[in-house]
């Protein structure tokens, strides 16, 4: 049923359970996992902008995204179940998810959710509601 399973990370507690919830899926359908981290730089450029700092931040970001990936991926080859690793900057977290899982083929996109509701919601946006919306195959939202 589910041949290629895309997993968005973004190193939160709800990330790691939607992962846990993906290798489950996983191993039941023999499927192939894809780990996903978008990484964003300083969303607030100013007229004093540096983009040095962006570039520093994203260096600092990809290390770190870099060691938990390797941990998940650890956890998967435990199950027996075969996953790869990609880290995208991006500029639009939900769009290149759901291009990413459109290019590549994905039957399932497993992604955490963390639960806001309300006023932060409204302000902050959700990135798995957004992909949920705009993605062209079945979303699994994990809270």
């Amino acid at each position: 049923m589910f041949q290629n399973i895309l997993v968005p990370f973004d190193l939160s507690a709800q990330s790691t359970r939607a992962f846990k919830v993906a290798v489950d899926v996983a191993k039941k359908y023999q499927s192939k996992l894809t780990l996903l981290t978008c990484l964003e730089g300083d969303a607030w450029h100013h007229k004093f902008y540096d983009a040095r700092a962006d570039s520093e931040l994203i260096k600092k970001q990809k290390k770190v995204s870099q060691e938990h990936l390797e941990k998940l991926e650890e956890i998967a080859k435990k199950n027996n179940v075969s996953v790869k690793s990609h880290i995208l900057t991006s500029k639009s977290v939900v769009n290149d998810i759901v291009v990413f899982a459109k290019s590549r083929k994905h039957d399932l996109i497993v992604i955490g959710s963390h639960g806001r509701t309300g006023f932060d919601k409204a302000i902050l946006g959700s990135i798995a509601n957004g992909v949920s919306q705009k993605a062209k195959c079945p979303v699994l939202i994990v809270k």
